[in-house]
């Protein structure tokens, strides 16, 4: 059974996925490490998906029941792309159906209990179905309208005899007196009496007649609500037993039931759609995602209508995200470290991410974080030095204690060469030099630096203009020391000018990072005792 399929089941094979912005994002943070992760709807993956519904629409299997499809597309170990594909629940009836992805493992061990419990709903449903159409309801209905009618008929035609009668009261109290006056009054109360007598008896009439159909449709509602509690308990007993066994992997290699990852209670049908069945495959099949794209076929249900794109579910699926893709990324970020062996590793870390993990859990993405999930022997990892958030470059990790102090005693003693690379805001003056100004950190204002000659601890840079480039200026700095900061505030006290990007420290420049790069690092090997000198190409 074909489930990775080649591109050209779908597409033409020599097309390629284009640079335009995705339409869409599944994303979701990693529980562990905090990191926002994302996964492209591509106009690529939506020609995919497009001709998957050309294909659905020449088979008569596909149009029975509306429900949701998806694709993704993967990449597999040797570098190839292929397709593979799922469908929301049941198909026909069907769990497993050639050619489509499987439902995730826990579906077989209840798939007699499902049958019996669709079985009984359905059985239900119709019942539902029967005494909502109950024969006796519009038969109430008409027979109802037709008594207001005649109520109504009626109604207006003693109105008019009142009238009449109150018209008479009034010419015999000014022709008649005494007992024929009495007499003709009581004649004139007699008819009111008489007029109350036809209203109430048809009223009992219309009781006699609409009251034993009421009965049955009341009946019929308690049943209907009865019925519903039943499907409810039902509904309940079988997403209960599907969540206890079914199981989701990640990226990482690990495997939660849906119970612990949704704990707070899980809605119908989690599990079933699209999104997890395909990132599962993926995951438990090494193949990494490159985009995904989820659409409606089949006929309408509620605000879902064929051949359009949906995004992820709200309440099913958009709380597996993170989970589901942590790890995604591993093998893209195993290519950011630059050396590595048994006794140390170097990481090209990107802008915008923490060396370290932070205090709070929206701040646990960082390089220690990730190298801790991707490597076996990731718990031991220690940081020999930080670089900024927003600074890019070389960032040196220790896989033991015993590394990690023979290094750190060479940032201490001054004997780690370290090059940085910037883009200035505008010119300078000079060439090069020694910028030596004191350094402190307003406890009341963290992480903002700033020099200070009475509390500042002592800091120098090396500088050297690389290039002129318009307005700008490229540089490349050498710290001596290694403060907090420190090239960011000399550049800005020490040579007037802000790195670009520097938002912190006053830049305005409508640009998407800081352009601060640590380059190269060049120090002895702790170990071997050779010289070590890793660079990186600089990225702006």
């Amino acid at each position: 059974m074909v489930i990775l399929h080649p591109l050209s089941d779908f597409i033409d094979s020599n097309l390629t996925d284009n640079a335009s912005s995705p339409s869409y994002y599944y994303e979701g943070c990693c529980p562990h490490t905090g990191e926002l992760l994302r996964l492209p709807r591509t106009a690529f993956v939506e020609a995919i998906a497009i001709s998957l519904m050309k294909y659905l629409a020449t088979d008569e299997r596909y149009a029975c029941e509306g429900k949701m499809y998806g694709v993704l597309l993967v990449e597999l170990p040797s570098g190839e792309q292929r397709i593979i594909k799922a469908f929301s629940g049941l198909l026909n009836g069907q769990s497993v159906f050639a050619g489509w992805v499987p439902p995730i493992p826990g579906r077989e061990e209840v798939v007699f209990e499902e049958a019996q419990t669709l079985a009984q709903l359905e059985a239900i449903k119709q019942e539902i179905i029967s005494l909502q159409q109950l024969p006796q309801r519009q038969e109430y209905e008409k027979l109802a309208w037709e008594f207001e009618q005649q109520l109504q008929a009626m109604s207006d035609r003693h109105r008019h005899c009142r009238h009449q009668r109150q018209e008479k009261r009034q010419q015999l109290c000014q022709t008649l007196t005494g007992e024929p006056l009495t007499f003709a009054l009581a004649q004139l109360d007699e008819a009111s009496r008489q007029d109350g007598i036809e209203r109430r008896q048809l009223k009992r009439q219309r009781d006699a007649i609409l009251q034993p159909l009421q009965q049955l449709i009341t009946a019929a509602d308690v049943r209907i609500r009865e019925l519903k509690q039943q499907r409810k308990a039902l509904s309940r007993q079988l997403q209960a037993q599907m969540h206890a066994t079914y199981s989701l992997m990640n990226f990482f290699g690990q495997s939660l039931s849906l119970q612990k990852l949704m704990p707070n209670g899980l809605p119908t049908g989690t599990g079933d759609c699209c999104a997890p069945k395909l990132l599962h495959y993926a995951a438990t099949h090494h193949l990494k995602p490159l985009a995904m794209a989820e659409f409606w076929w089949g006929s309408s249900s509620g605000d879902k209508v064929q051949g359009q794109f949906y995004e992820a579910c709200a309440e099913r699926c958009q709380p597996l995200m993170g989970f589901l893709l942590s790890g995604m990324g591993q093998e893209l970020w195993r290519e950011t470290i630059i050396y590595e062996d048994e006794w140390l590793i170097a990481v090209n870390k990107p802008a915008g991410l923490l060396s370290v993990p932070g205090r709070y859990q929206q701040t646990q993405d960082s390089v220690l974080n990730r190298l801790r999930q991707l490597l076996p022997d990731g718990m031991a990892l220690m940081t020999v030095h930080r670089l900024d958030q927003d600074t890019s470059g070389i960032l040196l990790i220790a896989r033991d204690r015993q590394t990690y102090k023979q290094l750190s005693q060479q940032f201490q003693q001054r004997q780690v060469h370290k090059i940085y690379e910037a883009i200035l805001a505008g010119s300078i003056t000079t060439d090069q030099g020694l910028i030596e100004l004191p350094l402190w950190g307003d406890p009341e204002n963290r992480p903002y630096q700033q020099v200070n000659w009475q509390h500042g601890k002592p800091s120098l840079t090396r500088f050297q203009v690389i290039s002129q480039e318009g307005d700008y200026t490229r540089v490349k700095f050498m710290p001596l020391t290694g403060r907090t900061h420190q090239l960011r505030v000399h550049a800005l006290v020490g040579l007037g000018v802000m790195i670009l990007g520097d938002r912190l420290y006053g830049c305005c420049a409508n640009v998407n990072r800081l352009h601060l790069h640590a380059r190269e690092i060049i120090f002895q090997h702790p170990h071997s005792g050779k010289t070590l000198h890793l660079q990186t190409k600089t990225p702006f």
